[in-house]
């Protein structure tokens, strides 16, 4: 545990840090890229006991952001709810394109994922057709572009989704890897197996995946219930 006395004591680091992350623009999955490449070159080992809670919305709150994000001029409803539904990390989903999207199907081509790689996720039908409706004629670009025709930037989407959620009445610090922790609960817990939220969410290792499993207090209550009804 950190003292007070260490806390200090690291201010003027993590204000140089903080200085270095804002000037370069850096959004969530490349600040933590940059600090493990750091704790390498540093030859820090990282601590071995694993996380034991990931922070999610409650339902109310998934529910209560969306509407509210709806509510707002433009593309913002469905700009949200594309990005709690396909579970995206904030650079795959600034970099969406209409020409990823194949509407017979109901599955969006996920091109940048982490390492480079490429995965192929479902989404619903009413998703589908909301995005249709969207892009209208348009049969090249971004899905979401800014007023100027450019894709929008992981921070600038950082905003907008902090924004809403201060606006909409919600308590809880809400950034968009959140709504990613919220979906991979949410499917958890409706009955999604573990192997297939690891393919949708594109972690490479399914350990990173079976923390939500770990996290996930509905599935614990409902394994519970089947488990009591043998007595």
């Amino acid at each position: 545990m950190t003292t007070d006395t260490e806390t200090e004591n690291i201010q003027p680091a993590i204000s140089a840090i903080t200085k270095i992350f804002r000037k370069h623009h850096l959004n969530y999955d490349q600040i933590h890229y940059a600090t493990k490449v750091a704790r390498k070159n540093l030859d820090i080992q990282r601590n071995k006991n694993p996380k034991q809670k990931i922070d999610r919305l409650s339902k109310d709150d998934q529910k209560k952001l969306i509407q509210y994000a709806y509510s707002q001029k433009g593309d913002t409803g469905l700009l949200v709810k594309t990005l709690f539904f396909t579970g995206t990390r904030i650079s795959e989903f600034v970099d969406l394109k209409i020409e990823d999207f194949f509407f017979d199907e109901e599955i969006v081509v996920v091109k940048n994922g982490k390492g480079n790689k490429q995965r192929t996720i479902p989404i619903t039908n009413a998703l589908a057709q909301e995005v249709q409706t969207h892009i209208g004629d348009r049969q090249t670009g971004y899905l979401f572009e800014s007023r100027l025709h450019n894709k929008y930037s992981p921070r600038r989407i950082q905003q907008i989704v902090k924004a809403l959620a201060k606006d909409s009445g919600i308590t809880k610090k809400v950034h968009p890897h959140l709504l990613r922790h919220s979906i991979a609960t949410y499917l958890l817990e409706h009955g999604m197996p573990l192997e297939q939220i690891q393919i949708f969410l594109g972690h490479e290792r399914i350990e990173n995946t079976r923390i939500y499993a770990k996290n996930s207090t509905e599935q614990i209550r409902e394994e519970f219930k089947r488990a009591m009804k043998s007595l």
